[in-house]
């Protein structure tokens, strides 16, 4: 249930649909998606890649992004460090996480984050109709408002980094801003994790000034890792945000 990793962005063979990829933040220039083939297409429906909260240049902003597709026990421990560290995300979560865990998703709103719109059973969007696309979103806005009663949800992630420029521009019309990330790894597969630190230098190795960090809550390794990740990050001078201040997108 959980999005793909960042793969090199190849069309696909429907919808001139694309599979998200970025180059990776290296001594903390910004990642780029200069060469990706879909820069104008996210720049023209207003996707956020990279962002800013200030007017200031080279703002230091960090924006700290999960995707929830099924719970694997480590939300609670992931909402109690966000608590106990003051740091805003925001969840993208699933019709299956919705209905299975109406407590986390309470308790996210609850203490002040975004909850994100992930698609009620993760398609591809790029494969089904608008009115499809339509009513994946819907169903899972409405009930998300109907457990927390915050009637708003602006952002929305592509399930799997799938998209086309149709899928953009029917979630625009549906009120979202397309989310994507420009600091992430391969984190979503929980057999395959290799401890806290390695999730952590993967972090750290690519944080870039305006990066929306893409993480995965099944991950144990994320969730070992957070709190000293968001300590060492505000050490470099980074200050994390919640995705709606961001003033302007930057690409």
């Amino acid at each position: 249930m959980a999005a793909a990793a960042p793969v090199p962005a190849v069309p696909a063979q429907a919808d001139g649909a694309f599979h998200f990829g970025f180059k990776r933040s290296k001594g903390g220039q910004p990642a780029s998606i200069d060469e990706e083939g879909f820069k104008d297409i996210l720049e023209k429906h207003r996707a956020i890649f990279r962002g800013t909260s200030s007017a200031v240049p080279g703002a230091k902003d960090l924006y700290l992004t999960f995707d929830n597709g099924y719970e694997n026990g480590f939300t609670p421990a992931i909402l109690d460090v966000l608590r106990d560290k003051k740091v805003p995300a925001i969840f993208f979560l699933t019709g299956h996480y919705v209905l299975s865990k109406p407590e986390l998703v309470k308790r996210m709103a609850a203490e002040g984050h975004l909850i994100g719109n992930h698609s009620w059973s993760h398609p591809d969007m790029t494969q089904v109709s608008d009115g499809k696309i339509r009513e994946e979103l819907a169903k899972v806005k409405a009930s998300v408002t109907e457990l927390t009663g915050v009637p708003k949800m602006a952002f929305v992630r592509p399930p799997r980094g799938i998209f086309s420029e149709r899928v953009l521009r029917v979630c625009a019309e549906e009120g979202y801003s397309n989310v994507f990330w420009s600091v992430a790894y391969k984190d979503w597969d929980p057999n395959e994790q290799r401890g806290a630190d390695y999730a952590y230098r993967q972090v750290m190795a690519q944080l870039h000034p305006g990066a929306v960090i893409l993480l995965h809550s099944v991950s144990r390794d994320n969730t070992q890792a957070l709190a000293r990740i968001i300590d060492d990050a505000r050490k470099q001078g980074y200050e994390f945000k919640s995705l709606d201040s961001i003033a302007a997108r930057t690409y």
